[in-house]
């Protein structure tokens, strides 16, 4: 189970019902900063009206919904890696094994040629300790 896209549902779910609130709102808002922190206040006051209020509730629920089903799926991932389960099919292409028999894994099966092994270094590379002009 992958966390990947019900996180990024509720990111997107949850940004768009905030800001059907917040952008059709009358209001104001009001910062007193004093030096005795203890005096400092922030009034936030929202009032939205017609049918953003709904959309707005229900994209920040189905947001919280998707985002609860994320944390779910990755605490799942998580301890199936720990148990040594991991269903990881969707690999990266650097993980995934060339078959040892075929000579060309990848380019063979497109009609392509290749003059060189993929593990073998290109020709006229050198190494660390190497130099060109060797006297």
């Amino acid at each position: 189970m992958r966390p990947d896209r019900p996180l990024l549902g509720s990111v997107a779910c949850l940004a768009a019902g905030i800001a059907l609130i917040v952008g059709y709102c009358q209001g104001a808002t009001t910062l007193s900063a004093a030096f005795p922190f203890t005096a400092s206040t922030l009034h936030i006051d929202l009032t939205t009206n017609g049918p953003a209020v709904f959309g707005g509730i229900g994209l920040i629920a189905l947001g919280l919904l998707l985002l609860a089903w994320a944390l779910l799926a990755a605490i799942v991932s998580q301890i199936m890696r720990l148990v040594g389960k991991d269903d990881d099919r969707y690999g990266s292409v650097r993980d995934r094994e060339a078959d040892p028999d075929e000579d060309e894994p990848y380019l063979g099966s497109l009609g392509l040629r290749e003059s060189r092994r993929l593990d073998e270094p290109y020709t006229g590379s050198l190494g660390l300790g190497e130099s060109r002009h060797e006297s």
